[in-house]
């Protein structure tokens, strides 16, 4: 133990679940356990922000701190051990929240989303190879290669081969038709771990969350494509906009392994093997205040009639319907405006936007 871990008794929870960036140096994170280091490079630049995506996750006020000490401590726990956080809930009650909120508070840049479908395989969230179109820019190539010659493909004016006409132009790249998925960009060696928000994981296919298991315990991946090629190593395209980095031998490996948010509707249970390889936290529904304080970190303001439509909103979910904040707040937003009118046609309004959405309709 370190002289500061001595006079800071909790010197291990670097997240406070305030969402507050510091002006000062990055906030530092816990050593890896040795069984949890990884030695990928070469080392990537630092990822770009997306202050906008997180505006519109956290509002553009205060954060308003839904989670409790205890769920606090899971997530630390998660950040220390370097282990993925599983975390259930109602829909709508800002599970993948939480990924913004770590990545603002702790200035780990932009996040990155894999959003999951049923169709959904292991291989969309490492990377995508575009065989298409690497075949189209090599029959381009060759056709213009003969156009600069005047001759037939591969032939001299003699009719001999031509290998050195063919090095004077650039041949198609392979690494120029793949592109890293959530998942595999998450996987590059960054100095600092980057966030990764895989949403809904329980509308996946069956066989989704065991594949995973490998990736999850390595922190490592190949891809097919380049281990196949010539290349000792290949500039790839990234999930990050105009992002790009260099894969050796075809071979992806972390430095830090990243920050894993998954989130889970409840609508299945996941294996025993990959539950044991995450750490599980289940978020609450928030209480009245806390409602309260969202829809004013949101507006930036607390309309008149805001209470009445959060104890509208509280009456529903005790009910047993499903609904989701956004709902509450897209309620907020219209029936405080000047000029609606609480009428026949308004009210009709107003039991659309706060539906129960488990009804389908």
């Amino acid at each position: 133990m370190t002289s500061q871990e001595q006079e800071v008794p909790d010197g291990w929870r670097v997240f406070r679940a305030t969402g507050h960036t510091t002006d000062g140096p990055l906030p530092h994170l816990p050593k890896a356990p040795p069984w949890r280091q990884f030695r990928g490079g070469p080392p990537q630049p630092l990822p770009p922000d997306d202050e906008e995506a997180a505006l519109r996750r956290l509002g553009p006020g205060n954060v308003v701190q839904q989670l409790g000490p205890d769920e606090t401590d899971i997530v630390n726990a998660a950040l220390l051990l370097r282990r993925p956080l599983l975390i259930t809930g109602p829909p709508g009650i800002g599970k993948s929240t939480l990924a913004f909120l770590i990545g603002r508070e702790l200035g780990l840049g932009r996040v990155l989303e894999w959003n999951i479908v049923s169709r959904t395989t292991l291989r969309d969230g490492l990377h995508t190879y575009d065989a298409l179109g690497r075949a189209q820019a090599i029959a381009a190539w060759r056709a213009g290669l003969r156009e600069a010659t005047g001759t037939g493909p591969g032939e001299d004016a003699d009719g001999s081969a031509a290998p050195s006409s063919r090095g004077r132009q650039r041949t198609p790249a392979l690494g120029e038709f793949i592109t890293l998925g959530a998942l595999g960009t998450a996987l590059l060696p960054y100095e600092r771990p980057r966030v990764l928000l895989v949403d809904e994981l329980d509308k996946s296919d069956i066989d989704l969350p065991n594949d995973l298991l490998h990736v999850l315990e390595n922190g490592s991946y190949e891809i097919p494509e380049l281990v196949r090629d010539a290349a000792d190593s290949a500039c790839v395209h990234t999930s990050d906009p105009g992002g790009h980095a260099v894969v050796r031998e075809g071979r992806v490996e972390c430095r830090e392994f990243p920050v894993v948010v998954i989130t889970s509707n409840g609508e299945r249970e996941f294996p025993a093997a990959f539950r044991r390889r995450c750490l599980p936290l289940e978020m609450q529904p928030p209480t009245r205040e806390q409602l309260l304080a969202i829809v004013e970190s949101h507006l930036r303001e607390r309309p008149e009639g805001t209470e009445r439509l959060v104890d509208e909103y509280i009456r529903r979910v005790r009910s047993g319907g499903t609904h989701s904040l956004d709902q509450l707040l897209n309620a907020v937003r219209l029936t405080t405006l000047g000029g609606f009118q609480a009428d026949a046609d308004g009210r009709k309004l107003m039991e659309m936007l706060l539906r129960d959405l488990a009804k389908g309709r």
